[in-house]
This record gives C-alpha cells, structure tokens and sequence, in this order.
C-alpha cells in the first residue's frame, strides 16, 4: 500500500492524517497516511530513510518547510516563488518534486466562501513564511492593491520588492494604513498566544471580509476582535487546511477529492460544529 505522512515539530495535533484519510476512502484510493515528528535537527536524515524505504510523497509543517525546499531534487515555481516546500512527491523517474500548496488553498477557501479578489483592496498582515506562501496566487486573482502590513516593517518592503512583478504589492507600516480595504488576511501566528496584530478599529467595516490562517475550535483573537468592531464575514484558517491538502492530494494522485464534506467531518471532529 502507497505511506504518505507529514513531518513536523510538533506535529502529534495534525488533522492531515484525518483528512487525507477521508480523501483517499472518498476517491478509492489505496494509501495509508501517518505523522513523524523528528528532532529539528533529524529532519533531513528521517526524510531521506521515509523515502528509501519506499514513502510515495508527505507533507511537510512547521518548523521543516525551508528546509525542505533546500532537500529536494526539483522545485515546482509555486514553490520557489514561496521559498518553501508543504508538499513532497516522488515522481515515477525517482525525483523527489517539492511543492507548495498553501496558497492554492488559501484561495480556494476563499472562493468558496463567496470572497471576490478581482480588484478588490487586500491588506496582509504579516511577512513571514505564510504570507510568502500566499502571495503569488492571491496576486494571481488580479486585486486592485495588496497592501503588506508587518511589526517589522523592512521584512515588508523586502516581501514586496520580491513580488513587485506579479501585481500591485506594496507595504506600510501599521500607523500608515489608510482603509477601505474589502480584504483582512491574518497570517501572523498571534492568535496562537490569544494576541492581535496591531490594526486600529477604524480599519474595520461591515462590508470587510477577515481571515484568520490560525483556527481553533472557537472563534481566534483576531477574529473575536473583528466581529466586536462590526465585521459580519469572519473566515478561520480550517478550510484552508482542508484545502491546501486537497492541492496536495491532486499533486500526489492525479485526482482531487471534493472539501465540503470532509471540512463539515473535520468541524464536528474537532467540536466546531
């Protein structure tokens, strides 16, 4: 039977083996799925033994996604434009393909919740590997302005002068940003410690969409904050999650498996619904 797994540190709490799980009995495809968490400094040797021992492809989480980009063999051009690599693929002539699927899901997520990027205004908050990963394909959908937000605002101008050909990127610091924006991608890890990135509430409108890459099984800090200063669609980052594997799915299979029904499944697993 085909193994696949995901690597990461830590990485007991991962929902991929669940999804892909789903995936797979959804598609009739004959796989089994685990999780390694190596030592940080063990990644690469585990990698090379999972695939020696005849691993067909993984996904890859935090803290290995750079290092993973250094290890394979090929780069798809996602995933050198993201500087980092979510999915592994051994290919049929033996090469192990690096991509990334992060941003292909963030996109997907919010199609499917009805968010139109087609000239729309979007502000990013962040710029570290997340938000690297999504910038390529949210500039793709042809925004009006991508607006970076980061605490340290040279890592930001430095996001945007690397993305500058692809579309209309640009950074301020938090004090410049002037609304209205339709657009809020929270790709910051603030709400993993229950904080917020520093935005005025003014920036805040009905008509706003808020997205959170972070999720939990209630509502994040940032989006609790958002709804409390009157935005009415507020989006978390587990069909994101549900997506991105989706991508990962496809690029490993050949055939992509439908989210609605497994994200529903997910939700209930983890007490959201």
């Amino acid at each position: 039977m085909d193994r696949y797994l995901v690597f990461g540190h830590p990485v007991r709490h991962s929902k991929s083996p669940f999804i892909h799980t789903l995936f797979a009995r959804q598609t009739q495809q004959e796989l089994e799925y685990g999780l390694v968490e190596p030592a940080v400094d063990e990644f690469a040797q585990a990698l090379r033994t999972f695939f020696d021992q005849g691993g067909k492809g993984c996904n890859v989480t935090v803290p290995f996604k750079e290092q993973a980009f250094t290890l394979v063999d090929r780069l798809s051009p996602r995933a050198k434009r993201a500087g980092a690599v979510n999915t592994i693929k051994l290919t049929d002539d033996g090469v192990l393909l690096g991509d990334n699927t992060d941003g292909a899901g963030l996109v997907a997520d919010l199609k499917s919740h009805g968010v139109t990027l087609a000239d729309s205004r979007i502000l990013l908050l962040g710029a570290g590997g997340a938000a690297r990963g999504a910038l390529a394909p949210l500039l793709a959908e042809l925004p009006s302005e991508l607006v970076i937000a980061n605490r340290t605002h040279t890592k930001a101008q430095q996001l945007a002068a690397e993305f500058h050909d692809l579309g209309p990127v640009t950074a301020q610091t938090y004090e410049q940003l002037a609304g209205p924006f339709d657009l809020v991608i929270n790709s910051t890890s603030a709400s993993l410690q229950g904080e917020l990135p520093p935005l005025v509430p003014a920036l805040i409108h009905t008509d706003i969409a808020i997205y959170d890459m972070m999720y939990g099984a209630s509502d994040t800090a940032f989006i609790s904050w958002a709804k409390q200063h009157g935005a009415r669609q507020t989006m978390d980052g587990l069909g994101m999650l549900v997506e991105q594997a989706a991508e990962a799915f496809t690029v490993w299979r050949g055939i992509r498996p439908g989210t609605k029904q497994v994200l529903r499944e997910l939700k209930r697993n983890l007490g959201v619904i």
